[in-house]
């Protein structure tokens, strides 16, 4: 049994992270940490069974308690592995105190705020003599549908002819994500399209690695449609593969009479199109629907991430580096638009 804790307290570690740990049979859920008293027991009422609490500020007036802190959380020998579901400015130094605490870590995507962040993390990651497992938590690439499309382009096979990435949406004003503080006024690039972005480059890219293929290089506009979701709340580009492919990605949180996700990859043996209920394989044989349960897959990348420290090994999948690349494609992108449609190499 690995005991593990959840730092963080927010509304994914509330609606998917507890759960998904309490999902796992060889997971013991032993501590909650939050910077406040109050979350940090607030998540805790939720889990199935008494967890310890800790936090930096307590409720009223109270003086902080060492004993509460997240450093003694943290020197607990009970305590194996943490995720991390924190802010995004706020993860990288808690990432590196886990770490160098000895716990293995599962840390919510973006892997951090920046390519220049995430870059130096690695670096802080790659030069610890002893070395717990670190996992990035990207759910997208443990959705069961976006895993089955994966195996379709697969058995599709050959060279791509072309690709696209659409995903519109509208974040309303009352949109609880939205009212957190950290997300209404980002101190970070691209705001939504970066929080949110991620996910739909890990799927696009997901699919693609099944051709041997990645994005090299990015081209597009960027704009901000809707003045609450600051800076930018879209970006259309086109992308460039190794092997000299194009194809297009459009996101954008800011369309209120349009919205929707998916991905076609088009190769010259078929096509692959996917929704999070739906996939549609094309060939030369014919056409093939198949329909999904709509799932976040966020049970199933805990599961991952438990069988991963079992085995002592990190998946492909959670592996910093390929946070890294899924970052890498979003800032390039960001920062094609600000430069009006200038190209921007993807070097991750």
């Amino acid at each position: 049994m690995v005991g593990i804790a959840l730092l963080g307290a927010g509304i994914f570690a509330r609606e998917q992270h507890l759960p998904a740990i309490e999902s796992v049979p060889s997971l013991s859920l032993k501590a909650i940490y939050s910077r406040s008293e109050s979350s940090a027991n607030t998540l805790a009422s939720a889990a199935a069974s008494p967890v310890d609490v800790y936090y930096d500020v307590p409720t009223g007036n109270g003086e902080a308690n060492v004993e509460k802190a997240l450093d003694a959380l943290l020197a607990r020998t009970d305590i194996d592995a943490v995720v991390i579901a924190l802010p995004i400015l706020a993860q990288p130094a808690v990432i590196e105190k886990a770490l160098k605490a000895g716990k293995h870590v599962l840390s919510e995507k973006p892997v951090a705020k920046d390519v220049e962040e995430a870059k130096r993390l690695v670096g802080f990651y790659d030069a610890l003599d002893k070395k717990p497992l670190w996992a990035v938590a990207e759910n997208f690439r443990y959705t069961p549908s976006l895993v089955k499309a994966a195996e379709r382009v697969k058995e599709v096979g050959g060279k791509l002819t072309t690709f696209r990435l659409n995903m519109n949406g509208w974040v309303e004003e009352g949109n609880k994500y939205f009212k957190t503080e950290w997300r209404k006024v980002p101190s970070y690039q691209g705001g939504f399209l970066l929080d949110g972005g991620v996910h739909f480059i890990a799927g696009l890219r997901l699919l693609l690695a099944e051709l041997n293929q990645e994005i090299t290089h990015v081209a597009g506009f960027s704009a901000l449609l809707e003045e609450r979701l600051l800076p930018v709340d879209t970006v259309h580009a086109v992308a460039l593969t190794n092997d000299g492919k194009s194809g297009t990605i459009s996101i954008s949180f800011g369309t209120q009479f349009k919205t929707g996700l998916e991905v076609e990859v088009v190769t010259t043996q078929g096509s692959v199109y996917w929704n999070p209920t739906q996939i549609r394989t094309k060939t030369k044989e014919g056409e093939k629907t198949e329909e999904f349960e709509k799932s976040t897959g966020v049970k199933e990348e805990m599961a991952a991430f438990a069988q991963a420290i079992e085995r002592g090994q990190t998946e492909k999948e959670q592996t910093p580096g390929e946070a890294l690349k899924d970052l890498e494609v979003v800032q390039r992108l960001l920062e094609s638009g600000e430069g009006k449609g200038v190209v921007k190499a993807v070097e991750a």
